[in-house]
């Protein structure tokens, strides 16, 4: 593996990490992996995601378990943002879409699937 290049902002940006859990179904996965695909995914939901401040988010799979890096302006606030997608068009029609390849409750925002992580190490300057 020779890694991921980092995107670079003309600002300085801050992150927040997630994770979700996909069904342990390798068919589900496989569809899950194709509906986010450069050529199958929602045009609508990529700018809803950056309508809200979003600059950059990136979702990794290793199995089942997904982790997601959203990179955002310092100034971003993440709940009036989430808030703020969740009443963009289309969002509850995908949200509905990709449910059934998530382990979540029905109905669940994308807030509320995702869980944040917190950062527990990192290299300390």
């Amino acid at each position: 593996m020779d890694g991921y290049v980092n995107k670079i902002f003309d600002q300085p940006t801050k992150k927040y990490c997630q994770t979700l859990d996909l069904k342990e179904n390798p068919e589900l996965i496989a569809e899950y992996r194709k509906l986010h695909s450069r050529e199958e995914h929602w045009k609508e939901i990529r700018e809803g995601i950056r309508q809200v401040g979003i600059l950059e988010m990136e979702i990794f799979i290793k199995q089942s378990r997904l982790f997601m890096i959203v990179d955002t302006p310092l100034d971003f606030e993440w709940e009036s943002a989430m808030k703020k997608l969740s009443s963009l068009p289309r969002q509850s029609e995908w949200e509905e879409t990709v449910a059934r390849f998530q382990k979540c409750a029905p109905n669940s925002t994308s807030a509320e699937k995702w869980q944040l992580m917190e950062r527990m190490f990192h290299l300390y300057d």
